[in-house]
């Protein structure tokens, strides 16, 4: 749910990166974190296991101009992918004002995708949210490796409305931006609509 500081004149809107264990969410929240004015961002906080594996968030503030005078913040979350940590991926969910769905697109991956994409939704419901009403982007991660699935196989299993697809090697930063740029539009066209 967006938050709204009148006394500071700022709205903090929550955007969470949902997808199956090592799908690149966390690279994309790094790539934003790393080409991102210092002046226009907060600390990147990161809980990871030995393996490097997110734990439990990415949490990166990000300010994107501003509205009838409000400034406006972006705090960016990740969801750790594996199925083990659902509850922390619910509780992450907890007043979220867009999603970004990374999917792998490796063959061998698509069963995870799948069931990510299945728990995104379940987990959505929990907290009273629709994935078709709620600002939503999904992104095809893993563009570059030689078992990516093609594109429209993808977006046919994967596509849950009219979302906008984004294809994307997030380690290199292909995609990256046009992806938060997509799901940040969407986020204050519905605020405006409220």
């Amino acid at each position: 749910m967006t938050f709204i500081n009148y006394a500071a004149r700022e709205i903090n809107c929550k955007i969470v990166y949902y997808g199956p264990g090592l799908c690149g969410k966390t690279t994309n929240i790094q790539f934003i974190y790393d080409k991102t004015n210092p002046q226009a961002k907060g600390k990147l906080i990161s809980l990871a296991t030995e393996t490097d594996r997110t734990l439990f968030f990415d949490f990166l503030p990000i300010e994107l101009g501003s509205i009838r005078g409000f400034r406006t913040r972006f705090h960016l979350y990740t969801v750790p992918g594996q199925v083990f940590y659902d509850a922390s991926r619910k509780l992450i969910l907890k007043g979220v004002d867009g999603v970004v769905f990374v999917a792998d697109s490796q063959e061998a991956r698509m069963d995870a995708n799948v069931e990510s994409i299945r728990n995104l939704a379940y987990n959505l419901r929990e907290h009273g949210y629709d994935v078709g009403s709620i600002p939503y982007v999904l992104q095809l991660n893993k563009r570059d490796l030689p078992t990516a699935v093609p594109v429209d196989a993808m977006a046919k299993a994967l596509r849950r409305g009219d979302e906008p697809v984004f294809e994307a090697v997030a380690f290199k930063g292909i995609g990256v931006f046009d992806t938060l740029k997509a799901v940040v539009k969407q986020v204050l066209v519905n605020l405006k609509s409220r």
